[in-house]
């Protein structure tokens, strides 16, 4: 019998301060073993935006060609994370009768279903990216979460339907392309990094993603194991770093290194309230300035980016269910004591989410919240198990339920739309 090839798969992330790149693939046994990662700096986005196609397709080569080096493999398609604060989010409901033989549910039906809930008025400049079912009603009983094979004459839907500005995907799609690569799916950033960051546990019990990146601030609500709400907010890293440069009077590049390697997100909590010199500009003589000052300027920051958060929690009708607390990712919570902030500001159990399920390979080069995104769009690309537009593929599996494969066979047809250039 011919062994099975390894299927493999590759995220992109293009964010506002890097693009990153990540080669994966999974073996017969279904374990992912990351094979390559490559790291460009990105300045061709603004707020997770593409403003500069040049620099953005010089961003993704560099990214790219890295994680071809580490991995020995050619890339020839992606999956590619979209964000930005042009992204919305809201519920749709739908229903359809069924008249089969025996009245039992069929894929087909799901399928008209799900159909009729986007069935929604949109703006010209919008485009529908995700269909998430919440749950299934059949004949009034709620609480399903695969009605096919069931009896019923009447099915009704919820799902969250989330939408993006047409041209914003548009561009990412072109920047791929003039890249030299062929975009397999696109993902909203949020719902990728859940994939890699979050367990089965915390989304049953209820958990709020806050993956704070340079140009935005993705939030994703699960409870009960489903997406309940998304949000995109346009302040994240980038602002605080602008706001050290303002409030010290420093180059970017210096405000940068400070968050870094000085940076505290709660002044009450550092103990050792020490000096840090700083060089002059242009031969100006250096200065000195404390870390508490600094962590005052970080800290007033970081509480407005939670307290959106914490605003987008209550709206999603969700705030008194969440048992698991609070999860930070992404690179903004790389500093010091931002979970006992968010404790505080949030009023709940806070941790620093790093990408789990991983098997073999460079794990530990991937072991950091900054690669969470790049990390869960390779899960995810690996769980719809499509293969469409992959690398390297294992015959499709049966597993998976019959929504999914008609969220699949939904999104295939949604893809169609990003390729009328």
């Amino acid at each position: 019998m011919e062994e099975q090839q390894d299927r493999i798969v590759v995220g992109l992330d293009i964010g506002t301060t890097k693009v990153c790149a990540i080669v994966a693939s999974l073996d017969a046994q279904d374990r992912i073993h990351i094979l390559g990662v490559g790291k460009a700096p990105s300045d061709g986005l603004n707020r997770g935006v593409v403003v500069n196609i040049d620099k953005t397709v010089n961003a993704i080569q560099t990214a790219i060609e890295q994680a071809q080096l580490a991995s020995g493999i050619e890339v020839n398609s992606v999956n590619v994370g979209i964000a930005g604060d042009h992204i919305r989010s809201m519920r749709s409901k739908g229903v359809v009768t069924i008249n089969n033989k025996d009245n039992e549910i069929t894929v087909n039906d799901v399928e008209r279903l799900l159909e009729d809930c986007q069935r929604i008025m949109l703006p010209t400049d919008q485009q529908i990216i995700h269909v998430i079912p919440q749950e299934f009603v059949v004949d009034g009983q709620d609480g399903i979460n695969d009605p096919v094979g069931m009896s019923g004459m009447r099915m009704e839907a919820e799902v969250h339907i989330i939408t993006g500005l047409v041209s914003a995907a548009k561009n990412i799609y072109r920047c791929v392309e003039r890249a030299g690569y062929q975009v397999a799916d696109i993902i909203l950033e949020p719902l990728a990094s859940s994939y890699s960051v979050l367990d089965d546990e915390e989304k049953e019990a209820g958990v709020v993603l806050v993956d704070i990146g340079g140009g935005t601030t993705d939030v994703a609500i699960f409870q009960e194991n489903t997406i309940r709400h998304t949000a995109v907010i346009a302040i994240a890293g980038k602002k605080v770093t602008d706001d050290i440069r303002l409030g010290l009077s420093v180059l970017d590049d210096q405000a940068e290194k400070l968050k870094r390697n000085h940076g505290e997100a709660y002044v009450n909590m550092i103990d050792e309230d020490e000096a840090i010199t700083v060089p002059g500009i242009a031969g100006r003589p250096p200065k000195e300035i404390t870390k508490s000052i600094l962590g005052k300027i970080i800290q007033a920051r970081m509480e407005e980016i939670l307290e959106i958060v914490a605003i987008e929690t209550k709206r999603s009708g969700y705030a008194d269910a969440l048992s698991a607390g609070v999860v930070l990712t992404g690179g903004g919570s790389l500093i010091n004591n931002v979970c006992p902030l968010a404790n505080e500001v949030l009023g709940m159990d806070a941790k620093i989410g790093k990408p789990l399920g991983l098997s073999g390979g460079l794990t530990d080069e991937v072991n950091n919240p900054i690669y969470a995104t790049g990390v869960g769009l390779v899960m995810h690309a690996i769980r719809t198990d499509d293969g469409a537009g992959n690398q390297a593929m294992i015959p499709s599996s049966s597993k998976g339920s019959s929504v999914e494969k008609v969220m699949n066979r939904i999104a295939d047809r949604m893809k169609s739309w990003f390729k009328e250039l």
